[in-house]
């Protein structure tokens, strides 16, 4: 057994979740410690400290929970008896979680991000394998440096990549494109490959005032109009394939660059980058000449809190815009 100890740190979630008869569903009831009894074979991984950061649904997670949950991995990283930090979350908003902390955390120490998809008291639970699989991860020395990680169903994945993908299956968080980074055997955890490119970013501030539009057919430029009086800093908007945009919004979002706003353009399908190879009108060519940032793979979601974190640092498009793609 491991000599130094993994650190749990919950925040809430399904995984921590009982049925309440009064309203028919499940409500947040179990404490982190519960959590760790219900998994005894821990004990023949390494000792364990269990921290309740909260316990919430993830849907009420917020971008600054987020840096406060931050700050606390890198608080408890700097304790040399600690191997590696796993955080048990919710499924709904983990995704985000896990790859805020893996832009902004500071320690190379593994910290691991699981949860379930059935709450506790559910048949099939599938939060204790996911728990100790996941401090199986954290607990192995060879882990240092693979930034944010994500463990469930067996399966390892990069932060960065990771998204849920199904809203019942506990086999939700896939990687698309890229595809797993490893997973969990009975007997060791294995790596199929390194991360490449990572990011840091070295900030102790967010900017809020970041927003998320997708697309559709016929969109007009309204909304924008609209985000351009409320004085946003910033906005990504989740383009059609390549990140080509309808026509009726183009002026909508030219005004906004020209009232300073900050526009990062990513793709509203799942794999793929944007790319200025169509100079149509709402194409990404003409639209990355007025002075779009093309966000590269990464979803909406995830390029919106690249941003919040970017913004907390810089204010101008040229050094926002070398962080993407």
């Amino acid at each position: 057994m491991l000599d130094k100890k993994v650190v749990v740190i919950t925040t809430g979630g399904t995984i921590a979740m009982r049925y309440d008869e009064a309203t028919s569903g499940l409500l947040p009831a179990v404490s982190g410690q519960e959590l760790m009894n219900a998994v005894p074979e821990l004990k023949n991984v390494c000792k364990i400290e269990v921290v309740e950061f909260s316990n919430i649904p993830s849907p009420h997670m917020t971008p600054k929970m987020m840096k406060a949950l931050g700050d606390k991995v890198d608080e408890i990283a700097t304790d040399k008896n600690v191997a590696g930090i796993v955080i048990t979350h919710g499924t709904d908003t983990l995704e985000e979680t896990a790859y805020f902390l893996d832009l902004y955390i500071k320690t190379e120490k593994p910290v691991v991000f699981t949860g379930s998809m059935r709450g506790a008291t559910e048949i099939g639970f599938d939060g204790a394998r996911n728990i100790l699989n996941a401090v199986k991860v954290a607990s192995t020395e060879t882990v240092i440096s693979k930034g944010v990680m994500v463990v469930f169903n067996d399966t390892i994945h990069s932060a960065e990549d990771v998204i849920k993908t199904h809203t019942t299956n506990v086999d939700t968080f896939k990687s698309p494109f890229s595809g797993a980074i490893g997973y969990v055997d009975s007997d060791k955890v294995i790596f199929k490959r390194d991360r490449v490119n990572r990011v840091k970013i070295d900030t102790n501030n967010i900017e809020e005032s970041i927003y998320l539009i997708k697309c559709f057919t016929g969109m007009n430029s309204d909304i924008f109009d609209f985000l351009i009086d409320k004085k946003i800093a910033g906005v990504v908007v989740e383009g059609f394939g390549r990140g080509n945009l309808p026509p009726l919004i183009v002026d909508g979002i030219k005004s906004m660059i020209d009232a300073n706003i900050i526009v990062v353009l990513v793709s509203r399908v799942i794999e793929g980058r944007v790319l200025d190879v169509y100079s149509y009108i709402g194409g990404v060519k003409p639209m990355k000449e007025v002075g779009v940032i093309l966000g590269g793979e990464l979803t909406g979601q995830k390029a919106r809190l690249k941003l919040m974190l970017l913004m907390g640092r810089y204010r101008t498009k040229n050094e926002i815009e070398k962080y993407f793609d």
